[in-house]
């Protein structure tokens, strides 16, 4: 799937803000299994997933298989929806398919207002919603910072 950038200080506080400083394999390994077992309590299907962690770059790498590009891809925006984390290289194997886009959101997104620009509809904002369950628990629940996938309609 390839590499997607993330804002370092945006997402969910898995791990302590010093191990993005460290360069200690122990802290590096200690924190790809705290992303792994985030990734994991999405219930997305993969299987043999394997999850590294460069604190000193924040890179994210995924590999392992993945049964559909709908959940490739929502597994790059667990991890990179991280707080710390700044790329996530992602060499899931799923079925061909196309990608989705994504969107940065920013102060005073709402999905509504996203839907709007992408679909041109706000009353659409469920599709972003849909896409993104289940990192997203509320559709009011988004913050700026967060990468959300876009998908086709």
């Amino acid at each position: 799937m390839g590499l997607l950038s993330f804002i370092k200080e945006a997402g969910e506080k898995l791990f302590g803000g010093s191990s993005a400083h460290a360069a200690e394999p122990d802290k590096d390994a200690a924190a790809a299994a705290a992303i792994k077992t985030y990734i994991e309590t999405q219930n997305l299907g993969l299987t043999d997933l394997a999850v590294t962690y460069v604190a000193t770059s924040g890179i994210v790498t995924l590999s392992g298989s993945a049964p559909s590009q709908e959940a490739s891809e929502k597994a790059s925006l667990a991890a990179g929806n991280v707080a710390n984390v700044t790329q996530v290289d992602n060499n899931l194997v799923a079925p061909a398919a196309d990608p989705a886009q994504y969107h940065d959101v920013v102060r005073g997104d709402t999905l509504s207002a996203i839907s709007k620009k992408y679909y041109g509809d706000a009353n659409k904002y469920n599709a972003i919603f849909e896409a993104n369950k289940p990192m997203l628990s509320h559709p009011d629940k988004i913050y700026p910072g967060q990468k959300l996938r876009i998908p086709k309609l």
